[in-house]
């Protein structure tokens, strides 16, 4: 074996590895937004979260992404531990899946059947089909597809590359010396750890046995062994992706270390003791890419048989090894892991938790202020300066994560949720600062003894209500998608600019008459300000989740048409709202200026 074998060797684990990751890529944008779906599903029960890792590992094809997807998980509070050990042991079972598909490439035969089964004859043909799909089509799902035919066909190629590279070996006596050490079960253990560990990939380090076990030199005694070694050595992925996370992110991956040793110590012990006393014929045979991957398959199937049973001593076990503290304070802004931007359509779901519950405090922290002007409470006043500076909190975290998510290959559908997001959050912060300028108006009413005339104190509830309204419409419109809850945000604006207008006029009326002041005057007027300030932001919101929901952004060319002399049901539900929230004598006065 010369250089250029080695070079050779390198090339194709290289290939072998990106394969892998492009078409796993494919795979999980195939499956978009149903990884929610399928994380909503989750239970309790370790039997379901076992059958949940399966699946997602045969998915993207890799135990060490799940893994660590779900130590993100955990980190960000989407699931329990509990939940997360089944998905583990189905994730160990899942990988199982690439060794099987690598194992095509010992297919041996002349006969056409056997000849199309073999990876050299139909990855061409899945490269050919990729390529037309990923470059001439204009589908996301078609192109995806296109993706992931092409991602197996180079990881097919990258296995042929190592098996070629390796071939030389079978002729060198040194290398077979070598490899009866391995069949010290130690050894093998430790040797196959430490390739995986280093490679990150127990499937990729599971195609490297397989392609040296074409040469013939690798026996059963010393596959065995590296094989529970490399289910070993995949934890150390996790472990480091659980580097900074709190206290039930590390015992996840703890927990991921704990059953591969485990499941390793009592796999070989039973494997050995069976040995001695029956004498397996086939241990000291030729290894083959079919044997190994059944061996894979045995190994995690009686490891999960073995430890599934015993889940709940899997987590006390973590827990006795990662301690709680006393006083210990989980991060705000967990559910913002860094670790979930490799699967966007969990990290926006994530997003849009973080976004609702920061919807919910800005209308709590408005009506909190409104309040003030009212029934003026010291306590009360701190709060929604308090809240605010959690909401600007909310607006740097969230608007960071987004932008960094934006960078990541995203369906159109997750692409519309995260617009969606980063033009709604900036509102939410905006309807918290006109909360806060409510209040200090509060405050000088408080520390000035102001108190406003009986007609004034009407008409501020009666503005207030409408935009009470507006904010529960818009805020209610965007936690639930819904577009005809939006279309009732912009007819109400028109009603808070009018009322906006007309109570100014009728200020200026009482100031001329002498029954107000000048300093009440200023108060009563930026109350009304941040009021009508309010319904814009409610606007912005509501005209963000329809036109998202259209797959388009153009504002003003939407507030155009709905304010057009056709638009009907605009004008009505304008009329309701005037009708609604009319002072007194309004009712007669004319509507002309009403949605210019």
């Amino acid at each position: 074996m010369d250089i250029f074998n080695v070079l050779a060797l390198f090339g194709g684990l290289a290939l072998f590895l990106y394969g892998m990751s492009l078409m796993g890529d494919g795979l999980e944008q195939q499956a978009g937004g149903k990884l929610k779906t399928i994380l909503e599903s989750l239970t309790a029960s370790p039997v379901k979260g076992f059958l949940m890792g399966i699946g997602v590992t045969a998915v993207i094809q890799s135990s060490s992404a799940t893994t660590v997807m779900v130590v993100g998980f955990v980190n960000s509070g989407v699931m329990a531990l509990r939940q997360a050990i089944g998905i583990i042991m189905g994730a160990n079972v899942g990988t199982t899946v690439t060794a099987w598909i690598l194992s095509l490439t010992g297919i041996q035969g002349d006969s056409l059947i056997v000849n199309l089964l073999k990876p050299s004859s139909f990855s061409p043909i899945l490269a050919l089909i990729g390529i037309v799909l990923y470059m001439f089509t204009k589908s996301s799902k078609k192109k995806n597809v296109g993706t992931i035919f092409l991602g197996f066909a180079i990881l097919m190629f990258g296995m042929e590359t190592m098996t070629s590279a390796v071939s030389p070996l079978a002729d060198v006596p040194e290398f077979t010396r070598i490899l009866t050490l391995f069949s010290n079960p130690i050894a093998g253990v430790l040797v196959g750890a430490l390739l995986t560990g280093i490679i990150q990939s127990s499937s990729a380090s599971v195609g490297i046995l397989q392609a040296l076990s074409m040469t013939g030199s690798i026996t059963y005694a010393a596959a065995i062994p590296i094989i529970m070694g490399q289910n070993i050595g995949t934890c150390v992925t996790a472990l480091l992706s659980s580097i900074g996370t709190n206290k039930n992110a590390r015992r996840t991956a703890i927990v991921h270390l704990y059953f591969n040793i485990i499941g390793t110590i009592v796999f070989l012990t039973l494997f050995y003791i069976i040995n001695a006393i029956v004498d397996f014929s086939f241990i000291n045979d030729a290894a083959t890419p079919a044997g190994i991957a059944i061996v894979h398959t045995a190994f995690n199937l009686v490891s999960t048989a073995v430890m599934l049973p015993f889940a709940r001593g899997l987590e006390k076990l973590a827990y006795l090894t990662i301690r709680d503290t006393p006083g210990g304070k989980e991060e705000k802004f967990a559910l913002l892991d860094e670790r979930l931007l490799a699967t966007p359509s969990v990290a926006i779901e994530q997003c849009k938790k973080l976004a609702i519950d920061m919807a919910h405090l800005a209308q709590e922290i408005l009506l909190t202020a409104i309040d003030l002007t009212e029934n003026y409470v010291e306590e009360k006043a701190q709060e929604v300066l308090d809240a605010e500076d959690y909401l600007d909190q909310y607006e740097d975290q969230l608007g960071t994560y987004l932008v960094k998510l934006s960078g990541y290959s995203l369906s159109p559908r997750d692409s519309r949720g995260i617009s969606k997001l980063l033009h709604s959050i900036g509102d939410f912060e905006r309807i918290g600062d006109h909360a806060v300028n409510i209040k200090e108006l509060a405050d000088e009413m408080h520390e000035k003894k102001i108190v406003f005339s009986e007609p004034a104190r009407h008409e501020l509830t009666v503005i207030s209500s409408a935009v009470k309204e507006i904010l529960s419409l818009a805020i209610d419109s965007f936690v639930r998608d819904d577009t005809a809850l939006a279309g009732k945000v912009e007819p109400l604006e028109e009603v808070v600019d009018y009322l906006r207008g007309v109570l100014k006029n009728r200020h200026i009326t009482r100031l001329q008459e002498g029954k107000c002041t000048i300093e009440m005057g200023f108060i009563f007027t930026d109350l009304l300000t941040n009021f009508e300030r309010v319904a814009d932001h409610c606007s912005n919101i509501a005209v963000c989740v329809i036109e998202i929901a259209n797959d388009s952004f153009d504002t003003h060319a939407y507030l155009n048409e709905l304010k057009s002399a056709d638009s009907g049901a605009f004008r009505e539900q304008y009329d309701a709202y005037y009708h609604k929230y009319a002072i007194q004598e309004d009712l007669s006065l004319p509507k002309e200026d009403a949605g210019q």
